[in-house]
């Protein structure tokens, strides 16, 4: 796994500590079996952005704690300067970029997705999580799979769908795509 979904697993793991609960008790606070939660936690599996704002709904947290280490300070509003949103590798593929990562209470996540172009015959990598999703293409075409629907979205389409169905994107052309990520 990458180290950016090892270091979510340890601030998974202090949050934990913090709270001075068991691995077991923790996972069941959060509804997750405990097997599946100590995967998480040692950076083995990923967990879905809908998860981690699962556990921090449940805890109290923000979800960039989580994610990105930094503790939100703005209420009244959060700018990000072009480039400068903290970012992670959740999946090989895909680089995350938080545009609200400082704003307190915000009711949706939002990112500037990088993906990056691989092999020709390469699997795409499905997710779904609770909740709606917003997509805009900033630069570069994909291929968007919906629950096994193959979508073509050029620079400024966008799409807005049910994230609970499985979805998956890859890069088309062998040229990077860039595009805007709502997750509410």
């Amino acid at each position: 796994m990458s180290e950016d979904i090892k270091q979510i697993g340890q601030r998974l793991k202090g949050l934990r500590e913090a709270l001075d609960m068991t691995p077991e008790a923790f996972a069941a606070s959060c509804n997750i079996p405990s097997e599946e939660y100590l995967k998480y936690e040692s950076g083995e599996q990923d967990l879905t952005i809908s998860m981690l704002k699962g556990i921090a709904s449940v805890h109290n947290i923000d979800v960039s704690v989580l994610m990105f280490a930094d503790e939100p300070r703005m209420s009244s509003y959060f700018l990000t300067r072009k480039g400068k949103g903290l970012a992670v590798n959740r999946v090989e593929a895909y680089n995350y970029q938080t545009l609200a990562g400082g704003f307190n209470n915000r009711k949706a996540e939002v990112f500037e997705v990088t993906v990056e172009p691989k092999e020709e015959n390469s699997a795409i990598h499905h997710s779904s999580h609770a909740g709606q999703e917003f997509n805009m293409v900033l630069e570069g075409r994909m291929l968007l799979q919906i629950n096994g629907k193959d979508l073509i979205m050029e620079e400024g389409d966008s799409i807005y769908f049910d994230s609970s169905l499985p979805h998956g994107m890859k890069a088309l052309d062998n040229k990077k795509v860039r595009l805007i990520v709502v997750v509410l």
